[in-house]
């Protein structure tokens, strides 16, 4: 399944590689009645699988939707939001599967898997926001850029320590205690 899901998804980016220009609205409109299709098809292959198998194959299937839409929009009008909106889009995509993914698990193995997986978001959210600015940037705009990566590197970092500290709740006394110390000074946490 999720082999023909990635075979899937490279030929949806394939057909969108193929085009560096932006598209003509004919064109927009067949690439966009496609995406809905393939969104069909890959909702239909879920119906027969059960439980969370199902959830995540259905999450999958609303992800890569979700992703060649982004892309299509980033085709049809070229901007540096509409490729940031191309990342906001593949990093929430991630994480919803990831989260589904999580549902398998139970206790704090479950927690650390979901905090992972917001890490994991915040930190491609993080670098999609200073890839735009990087991409609007000029000299005028390099306070914006230092501005961009200072927040950035602290979503990453506030995100990094919390998945962290969630693995230090396995521990008990002082082994916790060390955990959530050295986790404060490994990200600056005060």
């Amino acid at each position: 399944m999720k082999t023909k899901l990635a075979i899937l998804t490279l030929a949806v980016s394939c057909a969108f590689a193929g085009n560096a220009m932006a598209l003509t609205k004919e064109e927009y409109k067949v690439q966009k009645d496609r995406v809905e299709a393939d969104y069909k098809a890959g909702k239909d292959k879920c119906l027969s699988l059960s439980a969370n198998a199902k959830d995540i194959c259905q999450a999958e299937a609303k992800g890569m939707e979700k992703v060649a839409k982004a892309e299509l929009e980033a085709q049809y009008k070229p901007s540096p939001s509409h490729d940031k909106k191309i990342r906001d889009t593949k990093a929430n995509a991630a994480y919803d599967i990831a989260k589904e993914k999580c549902d398998d698990l139970a206790g704090n193995a479950k927690d650390v898997c979901v905090k992972d997986a917001k890490a994991a978001r915040t930190t491609a959210k993080a670098d999609a926001k200073v890839s735009k600015v990087n991409a609007e940037a000029n000299k005028d705009k390099a306070d914006n850029m230092a501005t961009a990566r200072k927040d950035a590197n602290a979503d990453k970092n506030e995100a990094l320590y919390k998945a962290a500290r969630e693995r230090c709740d396995t521990m008990a006394g002082a082994a916790k205690d060390g955990c959530q110390n050295d986790a404060k000074v490994k990200f600056g946490m005060k």
